[in-house]
């Protein structure tokens, strides 16, 4: 059977390089008895990948058994797995066979093995040795003919190197590996799966078929999909059942995209592609660190414009204004609001000078100043010895007054310091407005005043 016959059969949607090397992967082992381990996380169709498995090879005709693994209790895991005789253990009051011996002559598939307890892995390890197994409270040694698939969403080798899986178990589960590629990863195989899954449940819930705008699929593509097509499953069923109208516009999808941040949009970032050139091996693990050094950079970003947002919001009142708790530790400040402290202004001038530098500290560090790189800020009445202090400022010339054609032209120095305070005069001293209408930034506009306090 070849690869599109597969898709077909199995409702496997996707053309992707990655989904195609999984799918081409499964069916060199298929026909083998070989151990797989299944390798992807949650939600990208590890047990439909197991299916495959089986119904390929030459056990197809025999029992396929499906053990979560994770769902067991530690307790009971092995006489699940192995069976039991009567009185092995309080409850036990007749003697029961395992999965294993279930299992005999097909397939028997481990789900989340990562969870199995270490006790159980040593008889594991035993039956994929041998073959030979016994029953929790019985000597007597028995033999199954079973294939085994594990599936795990967990990376076993750090797992390994935790002490929590043995080293050796380890090695023999993954003589084969099939590692699934999380949807985000295939970007160009999202809106397929969608469209698929929407016909579908138009379908089968008989509704009228939906059609995405550009900025919805634009939606679905930049999603970070953290539940991969499980959650696109669910979501492209809540979208056929719950949406009235047949168009879908990314306002209508994201009510219903509940990954975690979702709401701040930090799920909703673009992912890097990698490219199709790169190799598999350390290419992969390379394309990884990028993608996680990308995710944190863009995180930060996205933090500290919230916290911009925020003070500016909160500092709205008359007579107040919000900083962060950290920097409010600093001094005597009472009167708390969340994560922000609200201090009350002096009452005299506009009350904010101070307030309003420590707020400006805030927002240096929101670009970009480290710790170790002091901000030069400038004495906070400052801007107010710009507007008042003639022995710091020329004073402009009045308009009306006539240039003799042989008065001297002033320096640039001259005619920068005239225009910060022609500027600071409009805005009635507020520097960010002043920064904003000079198209320069506000650390510029505090550090040239600065040089001209000096002066």
């Amino acid at each position: 059977m070849d690869r599109q016959a597969i898709q077909e059969r199995y409702g496997i949607v996707g053309s992707s390089d990655a989904i195609r090397n999984v799918i081409d992967r499964a069916r060199m082992v298929a026909r083998t008895d070989i151990t797989v381990l299944v390798q992807g996380e949650s939600g990208v169709g590890k047990e439909l990948i197991a299916e495959i498995l089986h119904e390929l090879s030459s056990r197809r005709h025999e029992p396929r058994i499906i053990v979560n693994c994770g769902a067991i209790p530690e307790g009971l895991i092995e006489s699940e797995l192995f069976g039991a005789e009567k009185g092995a253990y309080t409850g036990a009051v007749e003697k029961r066979s395992g999965y294993f011996e279930d299992a005999d002559g097909g397939t028997i598939f481990l789900d989340e093995i990562g969870e199995m307890p270490q006790q159980a892995q040593v008889r594991l390890l035993r039956v994929l040795e041998s073959g030979q197994f016994s029953r929790v409270g019985s000597s007597q040694q028995r033999k199954a003919d079973v294939r085994v698939i594990a599936a795990t969403n967990k990376d076993l080798a750090k797992e390994v190197e935790a002490g929590r899986f043995r080293e050796d178990l380890y090695y023999r589960l993954s003589t084969v590996v099939i590692s699934i590629p999380p949807l985000r990863e295939r970007t160009e195989d999202i809106l397929p799966i969608f469209d698929t899954y929407m016909h579908r449940f138009a379908q089968k819930y008989d509704t009228s078929r939906k059609q995405l705008t550009d900025d919805a699929r634009e939606l679905l593509q930049r999603y970070h999909w953290p539940g991969n097509v499980r959650e696109l499953r669910n979501v492209a069923e809540q979208v056929v059942v719950l949406m009235r109208g047949d168009s879908v516009s990314a306002a209508d999808l994201r009510p219903h995209l509940r990954g975690p941040d979702v709401s701040r949009e930090r799920s909703l970032m673009p992912v890097p592609r990698r490219d199709s050139g790169d190799k598999q091996t350390d290419g992969a693990s390379e394309f990884r660190e990028r993608e996680m050094i990308y995710r944190a950079l863009w995180e930060i970003r996205v933090e500290m414009r919230e916290l911009k947002e925020e003070v500016k919001k909160m500092s709205a009142t008359p007579g107040s204004v919000a900083i962060p708790r950290k920097l409010a530790e600093q001094h005597d400040f009472s009167s708390e609001r969340g994560d922000y402290v609200i201090i009350e202004s002096a009452g005299e001038g506009d009350g904010n000078s101070y307030y309003e530098d420590a707020a400006y500290e805030i927002e240096q560090e929101g670009n970009g100043t480290s710790e170790d790189e002091p901000v030069e800020t400038a004495p906070a009445d400052l801007s107010r010895k710009a507007l008042s202090s003639p022995e710091h400022i020329d004073s402009p010339r009045p308009a009306s007054e006539e240039r003799e054609e042989d008065e001297p032209l002033m320096t640039l120095e001259e005619a920068e310091r005239n225009l910060i305070k022609r500027a600071l005069q409009r805005f009635d001293g507020n520097r960010r407005q002043t920064a904003k209408a000079l198209g320069i930034s506000e650390r510029t506009l505090y550090r040239k005043l600065k040089d001209i306090e000096e002066q």
